[in-house]
């Protein structure tokens, strides 16, 4: 059965740890695996008879990381509430249903309804790890911890795009792509296994209540922001699409004055409103948004773009990663870990003019043509490298002055801005990358470097919130604790 916190030994303690990097898997090898496939999918709806083109493209990456940006917040409140352990359950339950089903979609609209069921299952499921990881361990020791999200990730990371092209050039039973979704099945049946084995159960603060009103209100706002972007790139810019994204801001200032005075009188609030007055908390929460914009565009713009204008197969584009993820595993599970506490914000500053160069140059290439794999290579570890410096850092900074007792809401709205600014990052970027070239979009080299300012525009913006964070960012830790992390 499983323990409650304080009762777990350090061996518990990592088998929980370890199981919670399941769900971590599930959403990489998710995200990889389907930029992998878009354009198979693409073919095969097209040889029904049904149009699966850029416009829709973007609603099976974006619809998911819609879903997920707007129930995250919840979904963080709720494993405060009744635990991270049932949570995290529900939440892969849900998501290995929603794989199912995705498997089993028979037009390119069920596939995206069945995609916006995958991140809402996941914004129950995200929370939780991050929640129970804040719990288990001190804000150093988690910088040692989550390095292994860098090695797992990295490793998953790699495997993501490889097994994608594997089972679609493999066909298993003439499933095609299916099998991509259907690849997760496995996965979260181990992950439920663990789970109900080995996470503990109280993790939860009692006597809290559910906010509706800042649920329904968020999301509304957050859901004005991207809904007409996303629907911009294929129906344009309407009147009324313009409207809404013009009152988003005056939404989500709403919802924050609401959450304010709620909080004032006692009133349940989906995350308590002092983390609005934690700078650090707010700066790297703003990094992570920025970053995730960039980071989710540029893998989507890739991935498509070998595809579709060099003409490489599945299997090739997933082998192509390699380098990629590799410098993730470096960046997250080395570079991050071990200068994070010592060099402060000078490792997301270096990791971001790593990007700015790496993206540009990795992106450029597809523009010249593909001029020589060798050239593409360093561009792509050096990208890797800058993404997990930069990534894997950003949690721990967010949290590091944190109150536990917040744990699930802070981990909530983390994992919400992330997701956000993937959506918006494919919205924003992947506009950019089609309406040039229409749906084939590397027909020319126009939506390429139209995709690359974007890119860099919102990678300058990362480097200077990197700047803004104060020197000091963990405090000291006494010599005999630190070298029991090491």
């Amino acid at each position: 059965m499983p323990q409650t916190i304080d009762g777990m030994t350090g061996r518990q303690k990592s088998l929980a740890f370890f199981t919670l990097i399941t769900a971590l898997v599930l959403e990489i090898v998710d995200v990889t695996i389907i930029n992998t496939a878009l354009p198979a999918m693409q073919t095969d709806f097209a040889a029904r008879g049904q149009d699966l083109g850029g416009g829709a493209a973007q609603w099976i990456a974006a619809g998911y990381s819609l879903a997920f940006g707007l129930l995250l917040l919840l979904g963080g409140r709720l494993g405060d509430l009744f635990g991270g352990r049932a949570m995290f359950l529900l939440g892969v339950s849900g998501f290995t249903l929603a794989s199912a089903m995705c498997g089993l979609a028979i037009s390119p609209e069920t596939l995206i309804a069945a995609r916006v069921a995958q991140g809402a299952s996941g914004a129950i499921m995200a929370p939780q790890v991050m929640a129970v990881i804040q719990i288990l361990y001190d804000p150093v020791e988690r910088i040692g911890r989550l390095a292994w999200f860098g090695v797992i990730g990295g490793l998953a990371g790699i495997l993501g795009p490889i097994l994608g092209g594997l089972l679609i050039a493999a066909d298993v039973a003439g499933l095609g792509w299916r099998s991509v979704f259907l690849i997760n099945l496995p996965i979260g049946l181990a992950a439920l296994a663990a789970g109900w084995r080995y996470l503990p159960r109280e993790v939860a603060h009692k006597g809290g209540r559910i906010d509706l009103i800042g649920t329904l209100a968020f999301g509304a706002a957050l859901a004005a922001m991207l809904f007409p972007l996303v629907r911009g790139e294929h129906a344009g810019f309407d009147g009324v699409s313009i409207a809404i994204l013009a009152a988003s801001p005056l939404l989500m200032w709403a919802a924050w004055r609401s959450l304010v005075r709620r909080a004032r009188t006692g009133g349940p609030v989906i995350f308590p409103p002092e983390l609005g007055a934690n700078r650090l908390f707010r700066t790297a929460a703003s990094i992570s948004l920025v970053f995730s914009a960039a980071n989710t565009g540029f893998l989507f713009v890739f991935a498509h773009a070998l595809q579709a204008r060099l003409g490489y197969s599945p299997l090739q584009t997933g082998l192509v990663h390699i380098p990629f993820s590799a410098g993730v595993m470096i960046g997250m599970g080395f570079l991050g870990r071990r200068y994070l506490a010592k060099a402060g914000k000078w490792v997301m500053v270096c990791a971001a003019v790593a990007l700015l160069i790496a993206d540009g140059a990795a992106l450029g290439w597809i523009a010249a043509g593909g001029p020589g794999l060798p050239l593409l290579i360093p561009a792509l570890l050096l990208a890797g490298i800058g993404m997990g410096t930069l990534s894997g850092p950003a949690t721990p900074v967010a949290l590091a002055r944190v109150d536990r007792a917040h744990a699930g809401a802070a981990s909530g709205i983390l994992k919400t801005v992330m997701q956000m600014g993937g959506a918006f990052g494919i919205a924003l970027i992947g506009s950019a990358y089609f309406s040039l070239n229409g749906p084939v979009a590397a027909s020319g080299p126009d939506g390429m470097f139209a995709a690359i300012a974007v890119i860099e525009v919102l990678l300058t913006v990362c480097l200077l919130l990197a700047l803004s964070l104060p020197a000091q960012i963990f405090p000291a830790k006494p010599a005999s604790q630190a070298s029991q992390t090491q």
